[in-house]
């Protein structure tokens, strides 16, 4: 942001201006090989490893479609309400940068595989149609280290590197139309488009959809019009936003700076922008240029691509059940109210309670660690739920141990904590850290009796009835017994000795 753009409050932005949305997603595909070659396309590989002439794009390399990326590409469709085209071609997208090896990207320009589709999204009750302009098919760019400077950034850096084993992956770009009528609610729209969306692209088994991996990336295109005019105003486009609060924020902040700009008699420069996740803030790339800058021209060395109608149909029968549907069955099962199902959610742990009843845990006991527990330690090392390295089988096996009487939950977050060292199973830390909750009777009869001894005021208020007063000689067994006591055992024989 330079230092003569202003932001205005959010809710003065409202107060003025209208805003609409438009989300780009690019969604990795998790084929075995490249969308022409066969090279393969594991994440992590050395630098420039994973590379043949097709994908660097030397001369007399011949490109091949892989068909399970086309496959890929029509569930994808079909799972967004889309139509699928019976006949679509290959373009060159013809621009130069150091991470594109062939000078061009093929992609698809006017002939996308599917189009015309949509996706009903719910913010805080309210349910906003999200409709999608096309889904396309085309290949990934090489990736460009800069090393040097502060940004991490080509500003400022000493020199670059380019690795370009990511170069020829496919991807599905989904493009919505112009998302309207959303007004304070359009960031959070915006983040739950993208997390629905991940959703199903998971639910289909076509992608990882790990943002943090660059297995999606959100485009996120803002404008703003005078309020009640009814037309869009100029867009910019935050590039690369790789996170769902990310895409809430970069929308709030455009918002804002948007209006920043608008307010002041200036007028919105049509730009791509770079999100900044330390400071939240955007910053100026480059001047978008429109298609006829990109001299679309049909891919020569490639066939046209013809799914035929029975094909389209045997793939929409391997489509999941929807993850919205699906929501709601489960909800309706496990029990959880309007407001403990959206937290779920909110926190992406839905799929994760979901393996977790799975395996066997009661539902509200599976979103009480995971929504609890987990959450916390997530937000505490600054990373997702689910990549904190405990699993939904190690979660279920920690409640089963606290349903035997095995552990309570005090002990149970100690297991926890040895899960995330990485000390074994569940059982086996129990075992290692000596952790679970002590049953022989005489060893808690003889602490009650320790504890009886040595708090007789206490002792002689529950004599005389007053049996809340339990509690400090409840206290001081579990603490005698380092928590690893029942304490419901602890209390029955507290009553029976003073009754």
């Amino acid at each position: 942001m330079s230092a003569t753009e202003t932001l205005v409050p959010f809710d003065d932005v409202l107060a003025a201006y209208d805003p609409a949305l438009g989300l780009e997603v690019h969604v990795e595909l998790n084929t075995a090989t490249k969308m022409f070659c066969g090279c393969p396309t594991g994440f992590g590989a050395e630098p420039n490893t994973q590379v043949c002439p097709t994908c660097l794009g030397l001369p007399g390399a011949m490109p091949a479609v892989n068909r399970v990326a086309v496959e890929s590409a029509i569930r994808i469709g079909l799972a967004l309400n889309c139509e699928i085209a019976e006949w679509c071609r290959f373009a060159r997208k013809n621009y130069f940068y150091p991470d594109m090896p062939k000078n061009f990207q093929t992609s698809q320009y006017d002939e996308p595989i599917a189009f015309e589709g949509w996706m009903d999204v719910e913010v805080e009750g309210e349910t906003f149609r999200v409709e999608i302009e096309r889904a396309h098919m085309e290949e990934d760019t090489g990736k460009s280290l800069h090393v040097g400077g502060a940004t991490g950034r080509i500003h400022g850096a000493d020199y670059s590197l380019v690795d370009y084993n990511r170069a020829g992956i496919p991807l599905i770009e989904i493009v919505t139309k112009p998302i309207t009528g959303m007004g304070e609610k359009a960031p959070a729209v915006a983040r739950a488009y993208v997390q629905q969306l991940r959703e199903l692209i998971v639910a289909l088994g076509v992608s990882e959809a790990r943002m943090d991996q660059g297995n999606l990336r959100a485009d996120v295109n803002l404008s703003l019009a005078p309020k009640g005019s009814g037309v869009l105003g100029t867009r910019t486009e935050t590039k690369n936003v790789n996170s769902f609060r990310s895409v809430e924020r970069a929308v709030r902040f455009e918002m804002q700076r948007h209006a920043g700009i608008l307010g002041s008699g200036g007028s919105i420069l049509q730009e791509t922008r770079h999100w900044h996740e330390d400071t939240g803030v955007t910053t100026s790339g480059r001047e978008k240029s429109d298609a006829d800058d990109y001299r679309y021209f049909p891919e020569p060395d490639l066939v046209p691509v013809a799914p035929t109608r029975e094909w389209v149909e045997e793939l929409r029968a391997t489509l999941p059940e929807n993850p919205t549907q699906k929501r709601a069955r489960l909800q309706a099962d496990w029990g959880f109210s309007d407001m403990e199902m959206r937290d779920t959610v909110g926190a992406g742990a839905f799929g994760l309670v979901e393996a977790t009843v799975a395996a066997g845990c009661p539902p509200q006991a599976a979103r009480k660690w995971w929504l609890g527990e987990m959450a916390r330690r997530a937000n505490d090392s600054g990373t997702e739920i689910a990549d904190l390295g405990v699993t939904p089988l190690d979660v279920a096996r920690v409640q089963a141990l606290v349903d035997e009487g095995s552990l309570n939950d005090k002990l149970a977050r100690q297991v926890f904590d040895g899960l995330l060292a990485g000390e074994g199973t569940p059982d086996e830390i129990v075992a290692s850290r000596g952790l679970a909750i002590v049953s022989d009777e005489g060893a808690l009869n003889a602490a009650v009796d320790e504890a009886i001894a040595a708090n007789p005021d206490v002792a002689d208020k529950i004599r005389d009835g007053k049996h809340a007063a339990a509690g400090a000689l409840i206290g001081a067994v579990m603490k005698q017994m380092r928590g690893q006591a029942d304490a419901a055992r602890v209390r029955e024989l507290v009553l029976e000795k003073l009754a």
